[in-house]
């Protein structure tokens, strides 16, 4: 009796093992259906949410009213509704006192009808720790070829304004006395605007902190530097020690070389369109590190050294469509960069940098121009004297 309970107990086994493998494999079966499920749901509802940025409209100065009946300004409903229909409109006479980065403002007789399709424009502001603008950029991105054009604007460019201090990089501090960030903003778009002809659709305020923290985040970045730069500044606690050669820079001294401008030794000093150079290095360093796969599992990170140190009009959703644009860039050949042209300086005492007018339209229709018609020479308001 007892060999035969312990034969039919060894002939259950292979059954149970069987019942035991079909349970297991129901399981995970069940498991990646379930998952596929929510993964499917996560990716229909960021497939809503996260879209193509959305274009702010243009914005157009009304013609002042010649009829002799008195004309209420608009409500905020009325404007809202004008919005709506396609052109958030500003009466002539309030524009000087608008922030135009609530809406795009193009050159006369532009439209939104005018606008190629899935291309962005933006401001790019560098801010040390007080309210000078060290780097003023103009870019583009066209999300149909996946490029970007970048175009850095000398400090000392002289722009077309009433102040006794025309250059551009005053635009900024003198905008922030009256009307803080938002103020300085604008006051810059509108300077802006005389040189390129429109409005970039976004703003970027971007301080020291978000830069070193960028630079650390994607593992520094390595620079070839062309000579020993040494310079002390103790007003500005400002030390710079970069030895000549191949180094490999973490985000404080990435920032020393893209600031640098003086050295100890006057023989070491550099122009401003050298330095101009510097930054367009180390933003093509920081690219092509951003571009590597192992950096872009960092998006997060990056978002929140973008969301605690950027003031911009960029919303969160816009963000995380222009981070995932970036996945899609392959190589660095998809990103361009420029400088301004000049004719030359001023001399003492101001050194105002002259723009080269046909040169700066020529560069602007040919890289960030965001319209399917070409900006004219009258949409600009270029100074070539002194």
């Amino acid at each position: 009796m007892e060999g035969e309970l312990q034969k039919t107990k060894t002939d259950l086994q292979p059954g149970k093992k069987q019942r035991n493998r079909w349970h297991f494999f129901t399981s995970l079966f069940i498991i990646i259906i379930v998952f596929t499920l929510c993964v499917s749901m996560v990716f229909a509802f960021f497939s809503f949410w996260i879209k193509p940025a959305a274009i702010p409209q243009i914005v157009i100065a009304e013609e002042k009213n010649t009829n002799q009946e008195d004309t209420k300004p608009d409500s905020n409903q009325d404007k809202e509704k004008k919005k709506e229909e396609g052109a958030f409109h500003i009466p002539e006479g309030d524009m000087e006192d608008a922030l135009i980065g609530d809406g795009l403002q193009a050159p006369e007789g532009f439209t939104s009808e005018d606008r190629k399709e899935l291309f962005y424009t933006f401001l790019v502001i560098g801010i040390d720790t007080g309210a000078n603008t060290d780097t003023i950029i103009v870019a583009s991105y066209d999300g149909l070829k996946q490029e970007a054009n970048l175009i850095s604007i000398p400090r000392d460019s002289l722009v077309n304004v009433k102040r006794p201090m025309k250059k551009i990089n005053a635009a900024y501090p003198v905008g922030t006395q009256n009307g803080g960030i938002e103020g300085g903003i604008a006051q810059l778009q509108r300077e802006i605007k005389t040189i390129i002809g429109f409005i970039p659709d976004f703003y970027l305020l971007v301080n020291f902190e978000a830069f070193t923290r960028l630079v650390d985040a994607v593992g520094g970045i390595e620079i070839d530097v062309p000579f020993g730069m040494y310079y002390d500044d103790p007003y500005q606690n400002l030390h710079i020690n970069i030895p000549k050669g191949l180094q490999y820079l973490n985000g404080e001294d990435a920032l020393r070389f893209a600031r640098y401008r003086k050295g100890n030794n006057i023989n070491s000093s550099i122009s401003d369109y050298d330095r101009i150079n510097n930054q367009q290095t180390v933003i093509q360093a920081v690219t092509e590190q951003l571009l590597k796969p192992r950096n872009l599992l960092k998006i997060p990170e990056f978002i929140d050294i973008f969301t605690d140190n950027v003031f911009s009009n960029l919303e969160a959703r816009d963000i995380l469509w222009f981070a995932g644009e970036a996945n899609k860039i392959r190589g660095t050949g998809a990103l361009s960069m420029h400088t301004m042209p000049t004719t030359g300086t001023s001399g003492e005492p101001m050194y105002y940098e002259y723009l080269d007018s046909y040169g700066v339209l020529t560069l602007i229709n040919e890289t960030i121009n965001p319209f399917i018609k070409d900006i004219e020479a009258k949409d600009l308001s270029i100074v070539t004297s002194y």
